[in-house]
């Protein structure tokens, strides 16, 4: 494909999610439809779709449009060229299979506030309030890629054993300081899932953050562990490479975990599936990795920002206010409950902690860990509390 065909891929995928397709679905059937496409075809147009979906608000206004009432998948992909200093005019001349010629009803109009920093109005005073004085700067952060992060499996290896391994197959990292398991890709990120080192259980992808979460808990050896809400088990596997620990990973959606066997076995981890009617016992750590709006990932999941609403966060506390207290079911006495999200609300983080001290005086709070995209990965928030 040349490049102005993919731009026109682009803008095809960009106008079923503007209508309300899930992105990664809109980019499956594009690809399912056009077999011509190769992988670098495919990762070209996906790499545009999410470059467009994160500054939908600013891609628009310089591409002649308005978000959200006048926007096109076009106005996206003109708006991100013009932002990048690409040439439109050799990617817009309607030869082949590329998009028309620009015209003039498609001047640029400098995007403005909330609008050049691509943050949705209602959510503004919630972020400010959060993000205090670095509101700017992390909602900037927010309009490029997020950086690729690896966890080096410290029973396999440490983190220059790793990066010979790693180097050896052309991925360059280097160690990232929030975390010391963790290493930054700076090249090679494409050859990470066919690396002998992944194969074989050396490194894991992990966010830096998330991996800053799990250092965070305090773990010891002999502890039974509970991981409440493990979706694909990360946390599990970080947690199993740092300390000898008895875990048990429970999902409400037992499917979620369909892939933790097999990267257990990888990580010569052991780790025990439970479904929620056989959730026995108590334990010394119950970690619930809540469901959130995902504001601190926004860079990963661009389309949520703008997916999201007032209802929507409702929704979300409320079902996060449930976790928390299930989950409390399940602490010994004497025993840890670690609340983590990857939101930078406050809604979603801290006020729910203290609704929930409120609620149970037996619990106090240990530590909290807020940590931004201005530190170098996503947002996260965890609090340790402590029953008595």
């Amino acid at each position: 494909m040349t490049p102005g065909a993919r731009t026109a891929a682009a803008i095809a995928v960009l106008d079923r999610i503007l209508a309300g397709e899930p992105a990664e679905k809109a980019l499956v059937n594009w690809a399912r439809n056009s077999r011509f496409a190769g992988s670098g075809d495919r990762s070209a147009v996906r790499d545009h779709v999410f470059d467009a979906l994160r500054r939908i608000r600013s891609a628009s206004a310089l591409g002649g449009g308005r978000w959200p009432e006048a926007t096109s998948g076009r106005a996206l992909m003109l708006g991100l060229i013009r932002a990048q200093g690409g040439d439109e005019a050799a990617l817009f001349n309607g030869q082949g299979h590329a998009p028309a010629p620009v015209t003039d009803a498609e001047t640029a109009r400098a995007p403005e506030g909330l609008e050049a920093l691509d943050c949705a109005d209602w959510i503004a005073p919630q972020l400010r309030e959060a993000l205090g004085a670095g509101f700017d700067e992390v909602m900037g952060i927010m309009q490029s890629r997020a950086a690729v992060f690896l966890r080096v499996n410290l029973r396999l290896s440490d983190l220059e054993g790793a990066r010979r391994i790693l180097a050896a197959e052309e991925i360059e990292t280097r160690p990232h300081p929030l975390a010391a398991t963790a290493l930054e890709v700076i090249s090679g990120a494409k050859k990470i899932a066919r690396s002998e080192a992944y194969l074989n259980g050396v490194v894991e992808l992990q966010d830096v953050a998330s991996q800053a979460v799990v250092a965070a808990l305090d773990l010891a050896d002999g502890q039974r562990v509970l991981d409440f809400c493990a979706g694909g088990g990360g946390k599990s596997l970080a947690m199993a490479a740092l300390a000898n620990l008895q875990i048990d990973a429970h999902d409400i959606s037992f499917a979620r975990m369909s892939d933790l066997p097999a990267r257990a076995e990888r990580a010569r981890a052991e780790i025990t599936l439970v479904e929620t009617a056989a959730l026995s016992g108590d334990y010394d750590l119950v970690l619930a990795d809540a469901p959130c709006s995902g504001s601190g990932a926004w860079r990963r999941q661009p389309e949520a920002r703008w997916r999201l609403d007032a209802a929507g966060l409702a929704r979300l506390t409320a079902l996060q206010a449930e976790v928390l207290a299930s989950a409390a079911a399940h602490v010994a006495p004497g025993g840890r409950l670690a609340y983590a999200t990857c939101s930078l609300l406050e809604a979603e983080n801290g006020a729910q902690i203290a609704a929930f001290l409120a609620a149970n005086p037996g619990y106090r709070l240990l530590h909290e860990l807020r940590l931004t995209p201005a530190e170098g990965g996503d947002g996260f928030y965890m609090a340790l509390l402590q029953r008595a």
